[in-house]
């Protein structure tokens, strides 16, 4: 697993233990992810939105997809060619492999092995999402995540930006005892802030835990908690609800949260490889068609109609600027 992996984890600042008094969030469900094709036709696994964890339940996260693990023959991979979105932002973070990105504001570049980009649709953008023209010709291992992270009313019409979030500037941190290796992409936990420049309050976070590990994390009152396992096995919170890859995860209120891996190992890294996600709920109402996240359907009808009359960008962009990034003004 190339996503960002220093060999001593034990010289990394670390995550103070929670205080003992602090409320635990219990397990409120588990989800097992269907699997689906997206794109052009690629695999993905998507535990929410889900009958059992619907926009409501992961308020402000509205989507998760599980790309891969796979290992492409040559000629086989496939992407996701020029759409466009408006009310709402992706993350995608490549862990093994490579994806190539570009939009209509003239943001992209490849993310591999442990990058992030984040791109804020807001008003209205075009982009595409493909692998590069070396994994298609010789195939190979691809596997990521893309996140939709909903944007509230007042920034539906933010102008678009792109956030290009190399994996050298993940912030690494380890758990109190040493056998947690923690990314954090997005948000702060236990003080630490991560690189990513976000709209909303949110956390990001992908954990690795060596076999029979615990990891215990402050987590705000405020933000909802999820988890998606990408791959191992363990449980989490303090009935110690067993959870595997490909299942996600939805805690209760409290202050903080409970990950345990299995002391048997298994995958391909041997660990518990896991996705934290937090955030403050928008509680507005949403209008989702395809790929438009809106608060109403007569929104979903004007994003419909500038997208056909050409408002939301043209392809190819007329500059090319993967360096620009806009700071948030919400």
């Amino acid at each position: 697993m190339p996503a960002l992996n220093p060999d001593q984890w034990t010289t990394l600042p670390r995550i103070e233990e929670p205080n003992l008094d602090w409320i635990e969030r219990p397990v409120i469900r588990v989800v097992t992810a269907p699997s689906l094709l997206e794109g052009a036709g690629f695999p993905v696994r998507r535990p929410w939105p889900s009958a059992d964890l619907g926009f409501r339940q992961a308020d402000p996260f509205l989507l998760l997809d599980h790309l891969g693990a796979v290992e492409y023959a040559p000629g086989e991979a496939k992407g996701a060619p020029w759409h466009p979105h408006r009310g709402f932002e992706t993350v995608t973070y490549i862990i093994d492999g490579a994806m190539a990105h570009h939009d209509s504001q003239g943001g992209g570049g490849l993310i591999q092995n442990g990058d992030t980009q984040w791109m804020t649709a807001g008003a209205g953008i075009l982009h595409d999402e493909m692998p590069p023209e070396e994994l298609v010709r010789t195939g190979g291992l691809f596997h990521g995540v893309q996140i939709w992270v909903n944007l509230p009313k007042r920034l539906k019409w933010t102008p678009p930006r792109y956030q290009s979030l190399a994996s050298s500037r993940v912030t690494l941190l380890a758990s109190a005892q040493g056998d947690v290796l923690l990314r954090l992409i997005a948000g702060e936990v236990g003080g630490h802030q991560g690189p990513g420049s976000t709209w909303i309050p949110v956390t990001v976070i992908h954990a690795s835990l060596e076999p029979g590990a615990r990891l215990r994390l402050p987590w705000p009152e405020e933000f909802n908690a999820l988890a998606y396992v990408l791959e191992g096995a363990g449980s989490v919170g303090p009935e110690a609800v067993l959870i595997h890859e490909g299942q996600g995860a939805q805690w209760g209120r409290g202050q903080k949260l409970t990950v345990s891996a299995s002391p048997v190992v298994s995958g391909p890294s041997g660990r518990l490889e896991i996705l934290l996600l937090g955030g403050v709920p928008l509680r507005e109402p949403i209008a989702s068609y395809g790929p438009f996240v809106m608060n109403s359907h007569a929104d979903i009808v004007q994003a419909f109609e500038d997208y056909q009359s050409g408002k939301m960008g043209a392809v190819p962009a007329v500059e090319f600027n993967p360096d620009a990034e806009s700071a948030p003004h919400g």
